[in-house]
């Protein structure tokens, strides 16, 4: 499996990603999403990525889709990994999103989850 999700009752969503994204898995991240944003107005994101390795070009135009639809809708998205390129993920997405985004290194994913609870 390539991503799990699981919804908090604050209106975090925790997403866990490992191997390929693909479309499948974008059908089933987007529901959680957005049901976080109707409860709470702003949804907020914990993106753990472990042994991730992107996305197939099908879940690439579901993000990009997703980004434009709801580019407002996300009010924190804190990006937690082992690898430096995917520090570099936060830079690319600011363009995408109103959202504050922030790496941690997965050391810190206790310090990713206080950062989204502060906002």
């Amino acid at each position: 499996m390539a991503i799990q999700v699981s919804a908090q009752q604050d209106g975090t969503i925790e997403v866990r990603a490992s191997g390929t994204l693909s479309r499948d898995d974008y059908a089933r991240l987007v529901p959680e999403v957005e049901r976080a944003i109707t409860q709470h107005g702003k949804a907020r994101i914990l993106f753990d990525m472990h042994e991730f390795h992107g996305w197939t070009a099908g879940a690439l135009w579901e993000e990009v889709k997703f980004d434009l639809h709801h580019f407002r809708d996300i009010d924190r998205l804190a990006l937690v990994g082992e690898r430096r390129w995917e520090a570099g993920m936060a830079a690319f997405c600011k363009p995408f999103t109103t959202a504050k985004i922030q790496y941690f290194d997965r050391s810190q994913a206790d310090q990713a989850r206080q950062w989204l609870r502060d906002g």
